[in-house]
């Protein structure tokens, strides 16, 4: 995850009187702010964060431990100030300049995955100011291809095509785009670039004429030529449901779980959560395994599973645990979708299912 070891939070820096009014304005308005100020202007102010060394040593730790900077000084001092710091735009923070009359409110750095274009907006409409947004892409009024399904938590396989596909798009050379996962709602498909050609196979991808392609999906795709010309993201689809034992060990279950998935052609990137039963007390593999993974543990009741349709319920099952299923129960209870992969059996103590979301 970018910026994960950073403060979720905004640091904002003035350095002159003015800079200070501007800054109070914004922190009043802005939620998780912190106000960053030299000392020579020192007041009582427990809102305000005063600083002895010059601003180019204090700007290290500012850049290195906020998701966001406000800084309202000039564009060329801020250049200057950040450039020893810069790394790339998947874990710089989002960085903003504001004049000291709070006329322009200029997206720097970071625009599309920092936010940066994003909080410029937010920042104008509090001063009533003028945001300047330079990415091509907004400018242009086109997919930002770098910033697709953010908001939805989708996550690129791999970034090594983002900036060609991104020139592509801009230049309006013909990007094909493939969805078989994921929510739909991710553009206006009515109002999409007239250079991008919605397809239903993937193999239309292959096309000498498709210059570019964007994939939607939570299969793992394997085609080199297919992968050369794309950017694949992962939406969060998928809903992995476990039935276990009470003492079946981590290790177990992230076998299994590899093992179907694999099999299956699919993608672990694109797991939403994990599933079971609640079996009225936390059972320590299952909750290793989904604590190792950052995945979210849904637990359904006995009642709520045992109503669920599935295709291989099991008697022996139902007579330990009170319901019939809990693997193919629980990850369609959690989808509210679809089973895509049966359960499958791992003698003694383990099955895994999977079921998809439905797309809307």
């Amino acid at each position: 995850m970018e910026n994960a070891t950073r403060n979720e939070k905004t640091a904002i820096i003035a350095i002159t009187k003015k800079g200070i009014t501007v800054a109070k304005q914004i922190q009043n308005k802005l939620d998780n702010s912190d106000v960053y100020v030299p000392n020579k202007f020192a007041r009582p102010d427990s809102n305000i964060i005063f600083f002895s060394e010059p601003v180019s040593q204090r700007i290290g730790f500012i850049f290195n431990n906020y998701t966001s900077l406000i800084c309202i000084f000039s564009l060329g001092a801020v250049i200057r100030l950040i450039s020893p710091f810069l790394k790339d735009k998947k874990s710089d923070p989002a960085v903003i300049v504001i004049d000291d009359a709070a006329k322009f409110v200029i997206s720097t750095l970071s625009g599309h995955l920092g936010g940066a274009n994003e909080l410029s907006l937010k920042i104008s409409d509090i001063l009533n100011s003028i945001p300047v947004i330079t990415t091509a892409a907004d400018v242009n009024n086109t997919i930002a291809i770098d910033l697709l399904g953010k908001k939805f938590g989708w996550t690129i396989e791999d970034m090594v095509n983002v900036t060609k596909v991104s020139a592509m798009m801009v230049n309006e050379e013909i990007v094909g785009v493939f969805q078989d996962a994921g929510e739909k709602d991710w553009w206006n498909i009515d109002q999409l670039p007239k250079n991008v050609r919605l397809v239903t196979h993937l193999d239309d991808l292959l096309s000498d004429e498709i210059k570019g392609a964007i994939i939607i999906s939570d299969r793992i795709i394997a085609n080199e030529k297919l992968l050369s010309k794309s950017v694949i993201y992962r939406p969060k689809s998928l809903f992995v449901g476990i039935g276990l034992h009470w003492n079946t060990r981590e290790d177990t279950i992230r076998t299994g779980i590899d093992r179907v998935l694999t099999e299956n052609s699919l993608s672990i990137s694109s797991v939403k959560a994990i599933t079971s039963l609640d079996k009225g007390k936390r059972i320590k593999g299952l909750d290793e395994y989904c604590q190792r993974n950052d995945l979210p543990l849904i637990l359904f009741s006995r009642d709520k599973l045992d109503k669920i349709k599935v295709p291989n319920p099991s008697q022996i099952v139902g007579m330990y645990e009170g319901t019939s299923s809990v693997s193919e129960a629980s990850s369609l209870a959690g989808s509210n979708g679809s089973l895509i992969v049966p359960k499958y059996k791992f003698p003694p103590d383990l099955t895994v299912a999977v079921s998809r979301m439905s797309t809307r």
